[in-house]
């Protein structure tokens, strides 16, 4: 599995709008600078995930986006999986799962690649943007650090 930069920068944004999801609205010039994306990099990614329902945003002054359902409803697997693509390695699981009924000298090889892929999707499709704000927060005090980036 891999996570392209706008996937990561996606589920960082989405972290930084569950944080501050009981607080209203967010601008997007305050989620780039918080977290280190380039503006216009994110207006894209954050126009990509109003498109597909993720968030929404209002305009003006005041404006800014805020997420369409609670953060314990958005999992990081639907999100990866919107911006990114599959999770496998090669394809989708359709398509390892016939390469490893039909490849003819390493079937096994494609076995171990979708059960990788089963493994990971398994955790990121159980883990919602509440459960990354809480870990976050736990993985922080266990460094008894604020947050603030090196």
């Amino acid at each position: 599995m891999k996570v392209s930069r706008r996937g990561l920068y996606a589920l960082q944004a989405l972290i930084h709008l569950a944080e501050a999801y009981e607080g209203g609205l967010v601008a997007a010039r305050t989620v780039a600078e918080k977290e280190g994306i380039p503006e216009k990099f994110l207006e894209g990614i954050l126009l990509a995930l109003k498109n597909a329902r993720v968030i929404s945003s209002e305009r003006g002054r005041e404006g800014g986006y805020r997420l369409r359902k609670p953060p314990e409803e958005i999992f990081i697997g639907d999100v990866m999986r919107m911006i990114d693509g599959p999770l496998a390695p090669f394809g989708d699981v359709v398509e390892l799962q016939h390469r490893v009924r039909t490849e003819s000298r390493h079937p096994g090889l494609f076995d171990l690649f979708l059960e990788v892929r089963n493994a990971a999707s398994a955790i990121v499709d159980r883990t919602s943007l509440a459960d990354l704000v809480e870990r976050n927060r736990r993985v922080l005090a266990a460094r008894g650090g604020t947050g603030s980036r090196s």
